[in-house]
C-alpha cells in the first residue's frame, strides 16, 4: 500500500515587498516593489513533498474571500484538498519584506489557519493509518490534540517547530518522531548556543533519544542524527534571489526522499539541491522546484 503523507498546516498570501533595506522603528518606507504569492509553511511543504514525489494531502483552513490562488497551486502541485475547510473569516497572510541580498523578514496573520475545529481533525484522521507520515508546522491551531491523534494512529510524525513560540513548549514533543528545525529553533528547545551546531545536535538527541533529527545550518549545512548515526551535507552555492522557501523545500525534498526509500545521507544531498534551486527563485511556493530538476 502506497505510504500517505498528511500535512495538517497553514495556508498564506505571502504579500512580498522588495525594500533597500528592512523597515526601522519609527520609520517610513517606500517599497520598490510589491508582488502576490502563495505560501505558509504548511502550503510550501505540501508543494515541496509533492514534487518530490509524494502523495500529499493537504489538511487546514483558508477563508473565503480571496483563497483561489492558494487553491490553484495545491493543485498544479498535485496536492490533493479534500480535507481542506472552509471558513467564513480571512484567509492567513504574510507581509515580507525582502532585501537586495535576498534576505527576508515576516510578518504573520493567522486568519483562518487559527480557526481548525477538533471535529474537522476527528474526521481528517479517519482516513489515515499505520505507517502513513503526519507532517506539521507551527502556524495552526490545535497542535497537541493534532500530534497526540497522529500518535493513536501510529503515523509517523515529523515536526519542523516554526515560527518558534511558547506554543512550541506546551507540545508533546516526545511524540514526535522526526524534528526538522534550525540553529534558533534548536537554541530555544535545548537552551544551547545557537552558533554551537555540535552542542545542539548532542542535546537534541539527550532529550529526543527515539526521534530523527535533521538540523539546518544555513551557510553550514546541515546535520542528521538519529543515535549513533550522525551525518553531514553541505550547502551548493548558487546566486540568492529569495530565500522564503529555502527550508520549507528542504523539508518535502527530505522527507519525500525518505519515503521514496533513499538512505538519510542521499536524503539529504537532494534536499540540499532543491533548497538550493528555490533560493535561486522569486516567491515561496512557485520557487520549489521539480523532482527532475533536482535529480538529474
Amino acid at each position: 500500500m502506497e505510504t500517505k503523507v498528511l500535512n495538517f498546516g497553514s495556508l498564506n498570501l505571502d504579500y512580498v515587498y522588495s525594500v533597500d533595506h528592512f523597515v526601522q522603528e519609527g520609520e517610513t518606507l517606500s517599497s520598490l516593489e510589491r508582488n502576490t504569492f502563495c505560501g505558509g509553511k504548511g502550503l510550501n511543504q505540501s508543494v515541496a513533498l509533492a514534487k518530490a514525489g509524494c502523495s500529499v494531502f493537504h489538511a487546514g483552513a483558508v477563508g473565503k474571500d480571496d483563497s483561489s490562488i492558494l487553491l490553484q497551486m495545491l493543485d498544479s502541485a498535485g496536492v490533493n484538498r479534500e480535507f481542506l475547510k472552509f471558513k467564513d473569516g480571512p484567509t492567513g497572510h504574510a507581509i515580507i519584506q525582502k532585501n537586495p541580498a535576498g534576505n527576508n523578514c515576516i510578518l504573520l496573520f493567522g486568519g483562518a489557519n487559527q480557526e481548525i475545529l477538533r471535529t474537522d481533525i476527528d474526521e481528517t484522521f479517519s482516513h489515515f493509518d499505520k505507517g502513513d507520515f503526519l507532517v506539521l508546522q507551527n502556524e495552526i491551531n490545535e497542535l497537541s490534540y493534532i500530534i497526540e491523534k497522529g500518535h493513536e494512529k501510529g503515523m509517523k510524525i515529523v515536526l519542523n517547530p516554526s515560527p518558534m513560540n511558547e506554543k512550541i513548549e506546551a507540545l508533546p514533543l516526545s511524540l514526535i518522531d522526526c524534528f526538522m528545525l534550525n540553529e534558533v529553533e534548536a537554541a530555544a528547545i535545548t537552551g544551547v548556543d545557537a552558533k554551537d551546531s555540535e552542542g545542539l545536535i548532542s542535546a537534541l538527541r539527550e532529550k529526543f533519544p527515539k526521534a530523527h533529527v535533521v538540523l539546518t545550518l544555513g551557510e553550514r549545512g546541515s546535520v542528521y542524527a538519529f543515535q549513533d548515526n550522525v551525518i553531514k551535507q553541505g550547502i551548493f552555492k548558487v546566486p540568492v534571489v529569495d530565500t522564503t522557501a529555502a527550508g520549507d523545500t528542504f523539508t518535502g525534498f527530505f522527507i519525500g526522499s525518505l519515503i521514496r526509500g533513499e538512505s538519510p545521507e542521499k536524503a539529504l544531498e537532494i534536499a540540499a539541491k532543491a533548497s538550493a534551486i528555490a533560493v535561486s527563485r522569486p516567491g515561496a511556493a512557485p520557487s520549489i522546484p521539480e523532482l527532475s530538476e533536482v535529480c538529474v
